[in-house]
């Protein structure tokens, strides 16, 4: 049996049904030609027949796959989004502490560093590795 000749099922008919939705929404199809061939698609039999309801449409084309770079790591804006959310909690807390010393008129033990500290520290491992922080080796020898 041939590809077209096989049974479709009720996926394949849904997926046909948005190609042609999308196809309609572009203004590649008018109301009544969508209407036509949508309840062909959900009549159709075989693949053949889905096939032939989207041959004259352009192909849908899938979201390119995103590189090796973007899945390996983060780049150059993603660290400056966390160093911006860094400093800006580092503020808050700095704030807050210097508001309590003031409010009880004695200095406070230095608590934010316990916060601003080890954040910071793994945020600068990170800037310094290029923003992968060792992932790409791992990855490389789970990968053969």
């Amino acid at each position: 049996m041939t590809q077209p000749d096989l049974r479709a099922a009720d996926t394949d008919r849904a997926r046909v049904a948005g190609e042609l939705g999308r196809s309609q929404a572009a203004g590649r199809l008018t109301v009544a030609e969508y209407d036509e061939r949508l309840t062909r698609a959900y009549a159709a039999r075989t693949l053949g027949e889905l096939a032939g309801l989207t041959a004259d449409l352009p192909a849908d084309r899938p979201a390119p796959a995103p590189g090796p770079a973007a899945v390996a790591g983060c780049g150059a804006g993603q660290l400056t989004n966390a160093w911006r959310g860094w400093l800006t909690v580092a503020l808050i807390v700095l704030a807050v502490w210097a508001m309590s010393s003031l409010g009880t008129r004695d200095l406070q033990p230095f608590w934010p560093g316990w916060v601003i500290g080890p954040w910071g520290a793994a945020l600068l491992a990170r800037t310094l590795t290029g923003g992968h922080g060792g992932r790409l080796r791992h990855r490389a020898r789970t990968a053969g």
